[in-house]
């Protein structure tokens, strides 16, 4: 059974959404104190975390930005805020998707579900890693080491990576990579790739691979 920590202020969506995502298997807990955010994240152990943006004290984005300094767990944002600079400002957090207030119960199953198999069941079991240019991608830890350094990725910077890595020196089209990250490329607006795209170069230069994904203009990207 698979952990969800919603942390959400309308006590009555909170329950709904708990409600329903219990019929699917899913083991979920609501944030009690929006001031014990972190020690009831690490106490309940969640493989994914619902995030309003707007909540007591300290909005989303910053609980966000602080459970990125000790986990990559997937963040699946849920808000009225529906600005393009809100969806951008959860993503560069660290956050991997972004649900507009009202919103379908269906379409939250659906990417909860997308992501968790994103997240845990992305890997091939029979190459523990992938090796290009001098860097490694590790498969089980979902990090990439490059000259005796490493950084850890997030559900969606492994997920690209990895479709890169294995499509070594080809070009890689927006569209498939949306395709293969999130399924339905309906749900997914096209920043949301380039957010990824953007935070996920940071991370690299960070540890000696700048240049590492080359953008092909008005096709796709590639590793060269």
């Amino acid at each position: 059974m698979y952990r969800i920590f919603i942390i959400e202020d309308d006590r009555k969506i909170a329950l709904m959404i708990a409600e329903h995502l219990s019929k699917y298997n899913f083991t979920t807990q609501i944030c009690n104190s929006f001031n014990e955010i972190i020690s009831e994240s690490q106490t309940f152990k969640p493989h994914l975390i619902l995030m309003d943006i707007n909540l007591p004290k300290f909005d989303g984005f910053y609980w966000c930005s602080e459970i990125r300094k000790f986990s990559n767990i997937p963040i699946l944002f849920l808000s009225s805020r529906n600005s393009n600079m809100d969806i951008i400002m959860a993503l560069n957090m660290g956050g991997d998707d972004f649900i507009q207030k009202p919103f379908s119960l269906e379409i939250i199953t659906t990417k909860i579900q997308t992501m968790i198999r994103r997240a845990y069941s992305y890997t091939d079991k029979s190459l523990a890693v992938i090796e290009r240019k001098g860097a490694i991608l590790d498969l089980n830890s979902r990090k990439i080491i490059f000259k005796e350094k490493e950084v850890s990725l997030t559900a969606n910077e492994f997920g690209i990576l990895s479709i890169l890595f294995r499509n070594f020196e080809q070009i890689v089209s927006r569209e498939k990579i949306i395709q293969k990250l999130w399924d339905d490329e309906s749900f997914v607006d096209d920043n949301t790739l380039t957010v990824n795209i953007n935070r996920l170069r940071k991370k690299l230069k960070g540890i000696g691979l700048s240049d590492f994904i080359h953008t092909i203009k008005g096709k796709g990207y590639s590793l060269k």
